[in-house]
């Protein structure tokens, strides 16, 4: 039972993925999240898909200069579990903010140091965790 909720099959490989090694799939702005990988913790990794349609389930997908329409395009094509992070401008105006979480965006983070983006994302990561056990049916698995 544990190793079925510490492992995963990534879609469409046939891998197992470790849960313990999240992945964090970055679409847009590349620029904007250069330093982030030295804040994240060991065994994370950071990828830049070619689209949002190469977003592998169980990614934790960055949103790097997203509107409100990026979102919601997102969220059309991510399975309902996902976790999408936004990040934004500092000086970005209310209205964005209002509307990329008004688009289905878990998290947005206006830009700043790279360590209060890894720890937004870190929380992500502990949220889907989290769900997993909340969602286990220990009656099947006995």
């Amino acid at each position: 039972m544990i190793e079925q909720l510490t492992r995963e099959t990534t879609a469409g490989t046939g891998t197992p993925a470790s849960a313990a090694d999240p992945v964090v799939a970055i679409l847009g702005q590349q620029s904007r999240v250069g330093a982030l990988a030295q804040y994240l913790p060991s065994g994370w990794t950071m990828r830049a898909p070619s689209s949002i349609d190469d977003v592998r389930p169980g990614e934790i997908v960055l949103l790097s200069g997203a509107r409100s329409e990026d979102v919601s395009r997102a969220r059309a094509v991510l399975p309902r579990a996902s976790r999408v992070v936004v990040l934004i401008d500092e000086w970005a105006p209310a209205e964005l903010v209002a509307g990329v979480l008004t688009a289905g965006a878990d998290v947005c983070v206006r830009g700043g140091h790279p360590a209060i983006l890894a720890g937004h994302l870190v929380a992500c990561r502990r949220r889907q965790l989290s769900e997993r056990w909340a969602n286990l049916d220990l009656a099947h698995t006995a």
